[in-house]
């Protein structure tokens, strides 16, 4: 598969075209580089899927090694991609979701005046990611790591012109460091530990290296772990992801279903050797995300911003993913990671369309009825509705009852019954958010209604590709059926190490807790169904009636404002008291001492700088006869 480069080479090839030659390729070569850039890459992630899967079991890994890019001592890493199902499936979903976003992208950002900047940085994104999952060894992830962090960070500010804008870019950029740094000292310790960061050294050495529940593993794994949670929002990193909204809506789409987000569930899965040797490290995993999806469900019952329900409802949805890690259903997570990467993705555009058709409105209070003016994103809307809330046949209902199974019969009882909770609310205020928007009685402003317009094709075009994607995507994850979850069979070789670990029980015992889940979302929309459209005066009365509860969730718990009074103003006073006390006094005094010290020296000496040529020879006189009188003297 000498080819693969060309996956990594097509969105570097787009970066500098866009960067650096646009004023030569003009705004419309930009709108067809940016966008085929990816396309092209995903074709080549196409052909990548079907040699793999033309390979036997066993032999699904192909590792394509460029040169030596670090030799010192025993310290060897090399330039090198890994291909194999796991790799390969998220190729997949970075490029094509990734190539939809991009074609979206081009109507909706058709106006702004960094219409260049955008796509340059959009395939910096996509470049930086491909890298990530590509890598065959942890520092080469590790770069694509912090690559799709620093794009997040010029994607999140790019109108860096509004203060919110580029706060929230700095916030994004901080928080990610602090489980940056987890990542980077669990690094170091599996080369301390393994004398190498090859994934598949580390990995085949790991069984004999390291003791079952030992302190060496569950350190490794625990410190990996950080640097998952600050990339994957979760408790207590996941503040910036809310925050990230301030970006133009499809980088929204792109971060939260096809790249940065998604990057701390594959490193789980990719390290799914190191964490089922540290049975401590998955439950502190499985418990950081159930309490995530929980807490994040519960955040999105009553927030009015529509692009803020989707942030948190991305946040319970990791939360899912890294609940499967935690119990040893890896292959579940990422199938979960894929059809998250289709609906999410379609209510992001979604959303987009619709602030775009309201002419920039994001608060759903002020919208209604809108299903009349903009069929087709109501339609996709609804479909990517369907398939998060966990309704058959939609994609999310496969991937989020393999998570609940594998909690189930894995003996997790407790995760599972509050990942089935998380559902009920998950299906609650997504039909929340879709009934008034879409549904009821219009709010729109008299003026604006008159305006409210469908999106362009090259905008509901993606929708609509998405919409089939998040109507079809799960058939490929049947699990009651021999054979049919070809999605995990395909990723069971890179996930290898985990089959042991795997669930089993009875179809009736699968089929039963599939039946529940489904009753449970079910109850859910109906309950939305009656409070926003046929008793429209509920959730006023129990908003008012249960007023603390409500100030709390519609505040989000008073977190940001909790970091604030804890870590922010605090670090913002030492640095202050630094500054005056140390700076100030020893740093600048040191340096302004040194300068006084010249000057004072220079405004005794300089008296003796006449300009005159017969003193200057007086000097030279005297100091020779001092000389010489000196060693006579002697």
């Amino acid at each position: 598969m000498s080819y693969i480069w060309l996956i990594l080479l097509l969105p570097a090839l787009g970066v500098i075209i866009n960067g650096f030659f646009a004023r030569w390729v003009g705004r419309r070569g930009v709108s067809w580089i940016g966008p085929g850039v990816v396309g092209l890459a995903f074709l080549v992630a196409c052909r990548a899927f079907f040699d793999i899967w033309a390979l036997p079991a066993d032999g699904r890994l192909v590792e394509e090694v460029f040169y030596t890019w670090i030799g010192s001592g025993r310290f060897t890493v090399e330039m090198a991609l890994q291909i194999d199902p796991l790799s390969v499936v998220m190729m997949l979903v970075v490029t094509g979701v990734g190539f939809l976003i991009h074609v979206y992208s081009v109507g909706y950002m058709h106006d702004d005046p960094g219409y260049t900047r955008y796509f340059t940085y959009l395939n910096l994104f996509t470049l930086s990611m491909l890298v990530l999952v590509s890598a065959n060894n942890f520092l080469l992830m590790f770069i694509g790591w912090e690559a799709v962090g620093l794009c997040s960070y010029l994607l999140i500010g790019f109108w860096f012109e509004r203060d919110s804008a580029a706060n929230a870019g700095m916030k994004a950029f901080i928080v990610n460091r602090i489980g940056d740094f987890g990542f980077l000292v669990g690094m170091m310790l599996i080369f301390v530990t393994f004398g190498t960061l090859d994934f598949t050294e580390v990995f085949h050495a790991a069984p004999g290296a390291l003791a079952l529940g030992g302190p060496t593993a569950t350190l490794i794994a625990l410190l990996l772990f950080v640097g998952a949670v600050g990339k994957s929002a979760q408790i207590p990193l996941y503040v910036w992801l809310p925050d990230a909204m301030e970006g133009p809506t499809p980088v929204s789409a792109l971060i939260h279903a096809a790249t940065m987000v998604t990057a701390g569930v594959y490193m789980l899965a990719r390290c799914s050797a190191l964490y089922v040797l540290a049975p401590f490290a998955l439950a502190v995993v499985a418990t950081v995300g159930v309490a995530t999806a929980l807490f994040a469900a519960t955040i999105g019952l009553v927030q009015n911003d529509i692009k803020r329900v989707l942030a948190y409802s991305t946040v319970s949805q990791l939360g899912y993913m890294f609940t499967a890690c935690g119990v040893g259903a890896f292959g579940a997570a990422i199938f979960h990671l894929m059809m998250h990467a289709f609906f999410k993705a379609l209510l992001f555009l979604g959303a987009g369309s619709v602030i775009h058709g309201m002419g920039g409105e994001q608060d759903i209070q002020k919208m209604g009825a809108l299903r009349r003016h903009m069929p087709v994103t109501h339609v996709t809307f609804l479909i990517a509705s369907l398939a998060i809330a966990g309704i058959f046949p939609f994609a999310g209902f496969f991937s989020k009852d393999e998570i609940l199974f594998s909690a189930f019969a894995s003996g997790h009882y407790g995760v599972w019954a509050v990942a089935v909770f998380t559902a009920f609310l998950t299906a609650f205020y997504m039909f929340r958010l879709h009934f008034l928007i879409f549904h009821g009685t219009s709010r729109v402003d008299r003026e604006m209604a008159r305006h409210i317009h469908e999106s362009p094709r090259v905008m509901t075009r993606p929708l609509a590709v998405l919409a089939v994607l998040s109507a079809v995507g799960g058939f490929v994850g049947i699990p009651i059926i021999y054979g049919g979850n070809k999605i995990g069979a395909f990723l069971a070789p890179a996930l290898a190490h985990t089959e042991a670990h795997a669930p089993h029980a009875g179809v009736g015992t699968e089929l039963g807790l599939m039946a529940f889940s489904l009753a449970v979302a079910a109850v859910g929309i109906a309950l939305a169904w009656r409070w926003y459209l046929a008793r429209p005066e509920v959730p006023g009365r129990i908003a008012q009636r249960y007023r603390t509860l409500y100030r709390l969730l519609l505040n989000k718990y008073f977190v940001d404002e909790i970091y604030d009074d804890l870590v922010v103003r605090p670090a913002r006073v030492g640095s202050e008291a630094v500054y005056q006390r140390f700076d100030l006094r020893v740093i600048d005094g040191a340096v302004n001492g040194a300068g006084a010290l010249v000057r004072s020296f220079a405004s005794a000496i300089r008296v003796y700088q006449t300009g005159y040529v017969r003193n200057y020879a007086l000097s030279i006189l005297v100091g020779v006869v001092l000389v010489m009188a000196y060693y006579l003297w002697l």
